[in-house]
Formats: C-alpha cells, sequence, structure tokens
C-alpha cells in the first residue's frame, strides 16, 4: 500500500473540484482523514463504505453492504452515513471477532470512518454512564469532525436521563484536555446544532451551572466558545438569567477569558431593539 504521509500536511482546496485526485483516492481508500467540509462533501461514500468494511473484518461484498449503498442517494447527505454505521454495527453483531471489528473502526485512520463509530454508542443500548465512558475516546478525538459526533452520538442519551448526565459530567470540566471539556458544555448546550434540543435546559439553564462555573475563565478559546455559545443559547429563553449570570462572572472574575465569553454570550441580546419609552 502506497504511502499518504506526504498528503498528511495538506491544505484543503477551496473548492470540491480543485481536490487533487490523489487526495480524493486516498479518502475514498480509507487512508487519510479529510481536512475540510470540501473533502468530506466530495467523498464517494459507497466506495469508502466499501474499503473500511474490508478494512476492519467485515465483508465489503456482502448483500447488507450492497443493499446499504446502494440506497444512499435517496437520502439527505448526513443521513447515509447513520445508515452506514447502522450496517457496520448489524454485520458486527454476528461476527465471531465483534469486538475487534468495533476496536479498528474506533482507531480508524479515517475521520469519518470513526465518525461511525460514534454513531453505535445510541444503538448499542448501553446506559448513561457507559456511553459517556465510550463517547470519551472520540470526545478527545484529534479531528474536529470525529468531536463533534462524538457529542451528538449521546445527546439523546443525555436528554433522556439529564440529572445523571450533568452530575457524570462534572468532572469533566476539570480535565487537562481543552477536547474533554469543551465536551460537557457541548453536550448540553440547551439549543445546539443539527441535534434535539434540550427543553428543560431552554427553560431553567440554571441547571447546568455546576458545568458552566469551572469554565467561566477556561484558557481554550475553543472551550470559551462552546461556554458563550451555551449561554447564547439560553439566552433566547431566559435573557434576564443570562445577562445577570455574565453580570455576576464579570465582578467575580474579570479576566481576559471572562470578558470574551460574556461578550460572545450577550451577542444576540445586544442586537435587540431598544424597548419604547
Amino acid at each position: 500500500m502506497a504511502s499518504v504521509d506526504h498528503l498528511k500536511q495538506r491544505k484543503g482546496a477551496f473548492r470540491i473540484a480543485l481536490i487533487p485526485p490523489e487526495v480524493l483516492d486516498a479518502l475514498n481508500d480509507g487512508l487519510l482523514e479529510t481536512v475540510n467540509l470540501n473533502e468530506f462533501m466530495a467523498l464517494e461514500l459507497p466506495r469508502l463504505a466499501r474499503s473500511v468494511a474490508a478494512q476492519i473484518g467485515l465483508d465489503p461484498a456482502s448483500e447488507r453492504v450492497a443493499d446499504t449503498c446502494a440506497m444512499l442517494p435517496a437520502f439527505k447527505p448526513m443521513q447515509r452515513h447513520g445508515h452506514i454505521a447502522r450496517a457496520f454495527y448489524d454485520l458486527a453483531g454476528d461476527h465471531p471477532e465483534r469486538d475487534a471489528v468495533a476496536h479498528r473502526l474506533a482507531t480508524h485512520a479515517s475521520d469519518v470512518a470513526r465518525c461511525w463509530a460514534t454513531q453505535w454508542l445510541p444503538m448499542s443500548g448501553l446506559t448513561l454512564p457507559e456511553q459517556l465512558a465510550a463517547v470519551r475516546r472520540f470526545a478527545a478525538d484529534a479531528h474536529f469532525g470525529v468531536r463533534e459526533m462524538a457529542w451528538m452520538g449521546v445527546r439523546e442519551a443525555t436528554i433522556g436521563a439529564l440529572d445523571q448526565a450533568l452530575a457524570l459530567l462534572q468532572p469533566w470540566t476539570a480535565d487537562p484536555d481543552p477536547n474533554i471539556r469543551r465536551f460537557a458544555s457541548e453536550l448540553t448546550r440547551p439549543r445546539g446544532v443539527w441535534c434535539p434540543q434540550i427543553e428543560r435546559l431552554k427553560a431553567e439553564p440554571w441547571l447546568a451551572l455546576p458545568l458552566l462555573e469551572p469554565l467561566r475563565a477556561d484558557p481554550s478559546r475553543y472551550v470559551q466558545n462552546s461556554v458563550a455559545n451555551w449561554l447564547n443559547d439560553a439566552s433566547r429563553t431566559q435573557p434576564d438569567w443570562v445577562e445577570a449570570t455574565c453580570a455576576r462572572w464579570l465582578a467575580e472574575s474579570d479576566s481576559a477569558e471572562t470578558r470574551y465569553i460574556a461578550r460572545r454570550a450577550l451577542r444576540t441580546l445586544a442586537k435587540r431593539p431598544p424597548e419604547a419609552p
């Protein structure tokens, strides 16, 4: 197998048409991570699915893989990934070395393959504590796309056991890894992006203060943005509480980090028209 090391430090193409054929081949063969959305959207999913299946020990020529690949055009782009993940999960269930297959998918060279591994979690029947333990490796993944899929993979379980989730995630806010700290915030955003909303936190965002307080002056901009977005979500339903929280944080922790979080957290409220006299 030819080395793709010389491709790993590339800058992503600005348009899909400009992606070099060598890069596309490596991406579709499961040998390389995507570096931007254009590469992700340019993937030939049937080819990648068959490549990854063979590499993790599943039969790429199986009827299940063939049927799944054939029906992909009928679904929206992100839904297609869920169908591939489900097909792999079901095939792995009958495999004599299921755990080895799962490990190979979770540690695959392709970020997209690792994203499929995160989608196994809601299919697994694991309890919330077990899902959080299993998702941790993906929450700390070096690839941004895998980290996003990680929190989305356990979102519904978190909503279903919110009080337990908030308690279990508290130690994550003190983790040395900013990716882990950010996960605790991003997973519990009241609104979030491309995911179910957390109605209880829209109505009662103060329930998550045990997670947010330790992050109010976090040194990582990645974490700061997540905390600010969390509060901005909450400002749409509890604006007075968000304003009061930011004011208190600034009074208690007047650091550059806290000022940045507060400014971004209040950005939607800052656009409100002034009240009529």
